[in-house]
């Protein structure tokens, strides 16, 4: 009996006995619980077949369509980051050992990606100097959700989670999302307008026994350098809170690490260490703390050891370690619900901290510091614009505000000539104006910044 279809099995004579033994007679039967306004009473509107060759012309045609990021034109801040990868990321993050990995639950077999997940959480514990780093998590908002609901574990009967108000609104979304199914209230604390530093008066006014945990990033979301670290960690501690902090890797060169400020907590977004941009994802989630127990114990996510071997003492293995904490153990009693995570992000990540070293590290930080404030005070001369709209010094990211043009007008006008401008922050921070958000790394030139800005300086002019 020949097939009906040239890739699915199932021939009319199968699905008839799968039918029957479902007592149906239809396929249909199978939608009764679909309204009928919902159902497709027509031929989908596809392409027929065609030939191998067919089908990557026309896929090629479709793609070049795009506009490559790597031409230097994408300044679009607070989120996906453009940086340089490194070929031997490519090299060795695509080996099919890597690519078809899952979860390491038998380390007989797994012993190259279990020391490779390894490597990852022993040089982002370097790095962040805290003693203890997961595998992954899926990206930064979603470790920020992980933070508060540990925080709030660890902190028992305390319910409130503080977090900075120039927070990023889509990571506040998911937050929420993390917490209040679980009863933890989430409060932004005030901020100053100039300088974007968090208020030390409304943080210490809110800090009490409810309390669990209190949120602090350096570089911030708007991009501008938060310089009280020290005070805001003695406050929360003293107020017997956790002190949860998120950094951007790629600074700690050039910044203090979380734990050299005290923080419990660390996260960071690791799309940035050697993943692309892929339209948005996927990203990769850092999550690190302390080696106190109360807090390892409470940690999300997968940990990953060193031990040795029961035959030869001597030679070192690598297992899942700390498992009871996980869902595949204690399921609805689980510290995360996360179970398939970024490992192959992960494995990327450790390879290009490998690559870069730490002067290759220290080079990119370099790079972006003067890249970005070299933009900055670029715009700035630019007569209707102010740059940095909030904050002095930055790093990467930097908010752009406009006096006599709307944001609106900026962007379609920058894309007509080829430029994707800043990220609009007029509904995310409408204290700031007209404003919108920038962001300038490594792989932009001193060119391809003078050709924005002189955009803008037409745009702003009202010029072609």
């Amino acid at each position: 009996m020949g097939l009906e279809h040239p890739y699915l099995p199932t021939t009319r004579e199968t699905e008839k006995e799968m039918l029957a033994a479902m007592g149906l007679e239809l396929l249909e039967d199978l939608l009764v619980n679909i309204p009928e306004k919902f159902r497709l009473r027509r031929e989908l509107k596809i392409p027929g077949p065609h030939s191998e060759h067919e089908v990557m012309t026309r896929l090629g045609q479709l793609a070049a369509k795009n506009r490559p990021a790597l031409d230097g034109n994408v300044f679009l801040g607070g989120g996906a980051g453009l940086h340089y990868i490194p070929a031997t990321v490519s090299a060795l993050g695509q080996r099919s050992e890597f690519v078809t990995a899952y979860t390491s639950y038998q380390p007989e077999v797994s012993q190259g990606m279990l020391q490779t997940l390894f490597e990852y959480q022993s040089l982002v514990a370097e790095i962040l100097q805290m003693d203890v780093v997961n595998s992954s998590l899926y990206d930064l908002p979603t470790s920020l959700g992980e933070a508060a609901r540990m925080a709030a574990r660890v902190k028992k009967r305390r319910n409130r989670f503080l977090v900075p108000g120039t927070l990023n609104p889509v990571a506040l979304r998911v937050l929420r999302t993390y917490t209040e199914p679980v009863g933890i209230r989430v409060e932004p604390i005030s901020f100053d307008p100039k300088t974007g530093l968090m208020s030390l008066t409304d943080l210490g006014s809110r800090l009490d026994d409810t309390v669990a945990g209190v949120y602090v990033e350096n570089p911030s979301y708007l991009g501008f350098i938060e310089t009280q670290l020290d005070e805001i960690a003695a406050t929360v501690h003293d107020a017997g809170a956790l002190l949860v902090a998120g950094v951007n890797i790629l600074s700690l060169p050039l910044l203090r690490a979380p734990g050299e400020f005290g923080a419990d907590i660390a996260i960071a977004e690791g799309q940035f260490l050697g993943n692309t941009m892929s339209f948005g994802g996927p990203m990769l989630g850092v999550f690190a703390c302390k080696g106190d127990r109360k807090l390892v114990y409470q940690m999300p996510g997968r940990l990953v050891g060193m031990t040795t071997t029961v035959s030869e003492p001597h030679r070192r293995g690598f297992v899942l370690t700390l498992s009871a904490r996980e869902q595949h153990i204690r399921r609805e009693k689980a510290t995360s619900n996360i179970c398939s995570n970024q490992a192959l992000m992960a494995v990327n990540a450790a390879i290009y901290l490998a690559t870069m070293g730490p002067d290759g590290l220290r080079e990119v930080a370099e790079a972006i510091l003067y890249n970005s404030n070299y933009a900055a005070r670029q715009l700035d001369r630019v007569e209707g614009v102010t740059a940095p709209a909030i904050g002095e010094t930055v790093w990467r990211d930097f908010a752009v505000q406009f006096d006599t043009v709307s944001v609106a007008a900026v962007h379609e006008m920058l894309l007509e000539r080829g430029i994707h401008g800043g990220t609009p922050l007029t509904s995310q921070f409408p204290s700031l104006g007209e404003a919108m958000l920038f962001s300038v790394t490594e792989l932009h030139t001193r060119e391809s910044i003078d050709k924005m800005v002189s955009a803008i300086r037409d745009i702003v002019e009202g010029g072609a």
